[in-house]
């Protein structure tokens, strides 16, 4: 039995908080999501400073997370002799619909799907030598930063535009509607995640093996810090003002490189904490545990709160923009902090991991293991730091 990486949950909890840091600007904007296509461009000088807080940089968390997490589910189909990817592609599928549904039900900038494709590409990577896993990250980096370069460049020439774009705020199925007739435009996002998350999954699990969540990563942990704190925060705090032409390189190119930091950051607070956790952090740690439920939960909610078939704050306290939006982002998360907490009292997962779960499990019942291949013992040999570093 492997020991659980608390700093793993901590980490998550973060993230997702962090992740609708980023979101409760779309919700709260009168305009809706369309607002978003225009790249922040009419946010003024506090706005602009409080969406750099979160801006990309949760989002690059997360992805190295689950680059992580795609590592100790390889670890563990290695352990117990499964071969791999095996059902773990039914895992990845599974992430897709669930993406997809949260899209077309909820919310436009969806990262699920994103995140499912990478796991399908990736899963086929992580047992691979350190000599492939290396040219995969620098030729998937080398495409994000031509995508990066072109869209940047593109911007500078003249904002696209996506503020044309009438967003239903009234009507949830008008909002249904209109996800589905403008797909190629709000799924774009694809273009940037992917390539990005192959990178971010493969560092993931590279700092996974390198130590990052042990009491001996601590060199490692401060070279993290220093490049992600100390370099990437003052660059991504320029760029964030820099004005709408450098939307893609504040969010998919130095974001990414913050959350480097915040990621040996968090993990040194965590693991230097010796005391019994507070409420504080046993609310984000069941955030953590509960990441899936947290991240589906968040977006409904500021849909209720937000749009006009809910509450309508967005429209009705706009003239009160920026200041209200941080209030509604603390209330949101104090309050899936709580349900998440309450329901961990008598549940081992949150309710949309244990539907998931049971999803995953339900093919595979009565089925014996698979044998183990030449394949599945090269990498378990990985998996040991034991590989012959062929390619």
């Amino acid at each position: 039995m492997t020991r659980r990486i608390d700093a793993l949950d901590v980490l998550r909890g973060v993230a997702i908080m962090g992740t609708l840091g980023t979101n409760i600007w779309i919700f709260t904007a009168p305009g809706g999501p369309a607002e978003f296509l225009q790249f922040g461009g009419s946010a003024g000088v506090v706005e602009t400073f409080l969406r750099f807080l979160s801006n990309g940089k949760f989002l690059g968390l997360l992805t190295l997370l689950f680059g992580v997490g795609l590592e100790l589910q390889y670890r563990s189909a290695v352990r117990r002799g499964l071969r791999w990817p095996g059902r773990y592609l039914w895992r990845a599928t599974l992430l897709f619909a669930e993406g997809a549904l949260h899209y077309v039900l909820v919310f436009e900038f969806d990262v699920l799907m994103g995140y499912a494709i990478t796991s399908m590409i990736v899963a086929y990577l992580v047992g691979r030598s350190r000599r492939a896993v290396t040219a995969w990250m620098v030729a998937a980096g080398a495409l994000h930063v031509t995508v990066v370069a072109l869209v940047t460049a593109a911007l500078m020439v003249g904002p696209g535009g996506g503020g044309t774009l009438s967003y239903p705020q009234d009507s949830w199925l008008d909002q249904v509607a209109f996800r589905l007739r403008y797909i190629p435009v709000f799924r774009a996002e694809l273009v940037f995640i992917i390539p990005m998350g192959i990178v971010l999954f493969l560092l993931g699990a590279r700092l996974l093996r390198a130590g990052v969540f042990e009491e001996h990563g601590a060199g490692l942990r401060r070279r993290l810090i220093v490049v992600g704190l100390g370099v990437g925060v003052p660059l991504n705090l320029a760029t964030s003002f820099a004005g709408p032409a450098w939307f893609a390189v504040d969010r998919y190119l130095l974001a990414p490189l913050v959350a480097l930091g915040l990621l040996g950051l968090i993990t040194s607070i965590v693991l230097g904490m010796r005391s019994a956790p507070g409420v504080l952090r046993r609310g984000i740690t069941n955030v953590g545990r509960t990441a899936l439920s947290c991240y589906v939960f968040q977006n409904l909610a500021a849909s209720v709160l937000c749009y006009g078939w809910g509450l309508g704050l967005a429209g009705r306290l706009d003239g009160l923009r920026p200041w209200w939006v941080p209030v509604a982002w603390a209330g949101i998360c104090v309050l899936f902090m709580v349900l998440s907490s309450l329901w961990l009292r008598r549940f081992s997962r949150g309710p949309l991991e244990l539907a998931w779960q049971w999803a995953y499990q339900a093919p595979g019942q009565g089925r014996g293991a698979a044998p183990v291949t030449a394949e599945g013992k090269e990498a378990r040999l990985v998996a040991e730091g034991r590989s012959d570093g062929r390619g």
